[in-house]
């Protein structure tokens, strides 16, 4: 290990300038954005796949979707393991380019950290795994199978196609580098995402608006309705109330609460909603946001009675249970508030995405969490996520049997999705070094076993 390390420390700044010259593309795959950075991205990938050994570079190509990237290498003998590697080149739009420091597509280096858009989420994961397999001169102890998306951010195809080609996906571990670690310093691996589902909730109770002074007071107002409706889904610690979905207690790690106050933006002296730990708030109990609402806005307003309201709801569920259920319990509950005997229509929002929850007992786990522990010195941290990542759920049906582990070079701390996104150069490398570690006690584990 102490010659891998050495080894991954003399590759460490031509991994950076990869992740430079990659992070300069804005690659965005949203509507309305030029489609040619996306395919530059794709192309120096490819470029540098080869360049590390990787056969048979090829790209899937799926309806409205950009091209997936794959290619494989073979397992160096019959008894080896093969190892799938997850990412994505898209990257967010940069938003309101004022509020960044420096330009986001023009990786920048401060202290440390290179800062642009997409060099954390999640350009630096696939560095990750180039520099992993450069490690070891493009031939690991392990076989590679090589999958990176380039419409994650946005969605596409892609999402649901791995389990109706399962061959394709064929591996016996994967490892899915688009998460990373709760802090800086501290290895972490994911074992748990919450699933996801958004209903849109509507009152309608008048023609159209009446004077407030005529009608007020016995007329419905529709936007008070929605209000008393919404209000009913949290009790009074801020607790969902919905009965039915799941919650237990969060037995890994986590943030403490000065931290959850900082990366939250949090106001002096305001509470946190709901009771118990944060683990079961954030990871493994549900969450309600009303995420948009629809009626009159301040400035427009008029002395009238509302006569229409909706409001679009996003919950978190258990990493278990399945969301179909928990958006039926949602819908269920509100459509019995009724608020002052007025009903609220609750339709579904686009498809629901189910949780996950990741096997901790097998042979591909005990390496990596051997592997954290080389590259970060310490323990890994077991930690969950809010968010979910629907591509999990469809490689894991596409290969059951094969481990599924979560980790990288993000860090909780490096604002992806938001300005100044950055990447710590320290955690670069040694999620480098965690990977590299990963296949060689993957494949000494998996001969043993």
């Amino acid at each position: 290990m102490d010659e891998l390390t050495a080894l991954v420390d003399s590759m460490l700044d031509d991994l950076c300038d990869d992740l430079r010259r990659l992070t300069r593309i804005p690659s965005i795959a949203f509507p309305g954005y030029p489609q040619a950075p996306v395919q530059e991205a794709h192309d120096l990938l490819v470029d540098l796949l080869r360049e590390v050994g990787v056969r048979d570079v090829s790209a899937l190509r799926l309806p409205d979707t950009s091209p997936v990237i794959t290619g494989h290498v073979p397992p160096p003998h019959p008894d080896a393991p093969t190892v799938l590697l997850y990412g994505h080149y898209d990257v967010q739009p940069a938003g309101d380019e004022s509020l960044w420091t420096t330009p986001p597509f023009e990786p920048t280096d401060v202290d440390g950290a290179i800062h642009g858009r997409g060099v954390a989420d999640d350009k630096s994961n696939l560095i990750v795994h180039l520099g992993a397999l450069r490690a070891f001169g493009g031939r690991p102890p392990v076989g590679i199978r090589i999958v990176f998306e380039g419409q994650e951010e946005y969605g596409s195809d892609f999402d649901g196609y791995p389990p109706t080609r399962p061959d394709e996906f064929a591996c016996d571990a994967m490892v899915i580098a688009d998460m990373g670690n709760i802090r800086p310093g501290t290895g972490t691996l994911t074992v748990a995402l919450r699933g996801v589902v958004e209903v849109i909730a509507e009152v309608r109770t008048l023609d159209e608006p009446r004077h407030s002074g005529n009608f007020g007071g016995a007329a419905p107002d529709a936007l008070l309705v929605l209000m008393h409706g919404l209000a009913r889904l949290h009790d009074a610690n801020g607790d969902v109330a919905v009965p039915g979905l799941r919650r237990e207690e969060w037995h890994g790690g986590g943030w403490n609460e000065e931290e959850f106050r900082r990366l939250a933006g949090v106001r002096d002296g305001l509470p946190l909603i709901g009771s118990g730990s944060l683990g079961s708030r954030l990871w493994s109990g549900p969450a309600i946001t009303v995420i948009g609402l629809d009626a009159p806005s301040v400035e427009r307003a008029a002395s009238a009675v509302v006569p229409s309201a909706r409001a679009k709801i996003n919950m978190r569920c258990h990493p278990g249970q399945d969301p179909e259920e928990a958006q039926r319990l949602l819908i269920e509950f509100l459509e019995g508030t009724r608020p002052f005997g007025v009903p609220l229509t609750v339709t579904q929002a686009g498809a629901p995405g189910s949780g996950f929850a990741a096997a901790t007992d097998g042979a591909a786990y005990q390496a990596a969490h051997e592997a954290l522990r080389t590259a970060w010195g310490s323990d890994p941290v077991h930690a969950a996520a809010g968010g979910s990542i629907p591509l999990v759920n469809s490689l894991a049906a596409a290969q059951p049997e094969a481990e599924v582990l979560l980790f990288g070079a993000q860090d909780s701390m490096c604002n992806l999705h938001g300005p100044n996104e950055r990447l710590l150069v320290s955690e670069l490398r040694d999620a480098v070094v965690a990977e590299a570690a990963f296949f060689a006690a993957y494949a000494d584990r998996f001969r043993r076993a």
